[in-house]
């Protein structure tokens, strides 16, 4: 019994899963899953006339939403770094552009965000309306902020496949040139695949601070999935990010 339960423990999927929910965006990514999960549910459960059990999972949600304001307090400073980093880089210069405003509108989104965090836990104290509007503001930063990242993806992957065909043009003849070429079509390869997984998190994500705006309408059960379905894609990348390490 003993040696059974070790190896459930100490399984290399509990390993790799305790080494992802260790890092802050690991976790925030879960908590993030369950809440559009909760979302969904609640709307699935009011659709079906089932008010009283849709209550628990609603507030599942509101608390998992207040839960993951309070871990991202630091991330605007780090948006702020990133945008640094970016304009100090050389490469696509319309790509450093949507990628240095992307970072920029990220900044704003979640420094207005974390306004509206110290308001719900009444740390500051906002009228109704100035309250609205701040979540308002938020919402246009997020809302910018994944626009860019779509923006930055598409021209991206042109400027990728364009290498891509480039390269695969060329007829080495030196094993060494070839070898080189082959590691630089992987390395070409692993970018698309990464840009690709970027854009459809994106796709998804779009909406949801949309709806927030009232530019598109949405129900709770399609939001809630595009939620989850986005959350369990990024909870991936972080997962292979730390357990390559």
């Amino acid at each position: 019994m003993a040696n059974v339960a070790s190896q459930i423990i100490l399984h290399p999927t509990a390993s790799a899963s305790l080494k992802v929910l260790g890092t802050t965006v690991g976790r925030d990514k879960v908590y993030r899953a369950t809440q559009y999960f909760a979302r969904f549910f609640a709307w699935y459960l009011i659709s079906g006339g089932r008010k009283a059990d849709a209550v628990r999972w609603n507030a599942l949600k509101s608390h998992l939403a207040l839960s993951r304001k309070l871990l991202r307090l630091g991330k605007p400073l780090e948006h702020l770094q990133s945008a640094l980093r970016a304009a100090q880089s050389t490469g696509d210069l319309k790509e450093q552009l949507t990628t240095i405003a992307r970072q920029l509108a990220y900044f704003g989104y979640l420094t207005y965000d974390t306004v509206v965090w110290a308001n719900a836990i009444k740390v500051i104290a906002l009228k109704p309306e100035t309250s609205q509007k701040v979540q308002k503001i938020s919402n246009r930063f997020w809302l910018a902020g994944i626009l860019f990242s779509i923006t930055n993806a598409v021209l991206k992957t042109g400027r990728l496949t364009k290498e891509t065909r480039e390269i695969r043009g060329l007829d080495e003849k030196n094993i060494g040139e070839d070898n080189a070429r082959k590691s630089r079509l992987r390395a070409l390869q692993t970018m698309q695949a990464a840009t690709r997984h970027q854009f459809i998190i994106d796709i998804l994500d779009v909406w949801l601070p949309a709806a927030n705006l009232g530019l598109v309408n949405l129900n709770d059960g399609i939001l809630g999935i595009f939620g989850f379905i986005s959350s369990l894609l990024g909870l991936q990348t972080q997962w292979l990010a730390v357990n390559a390490k």
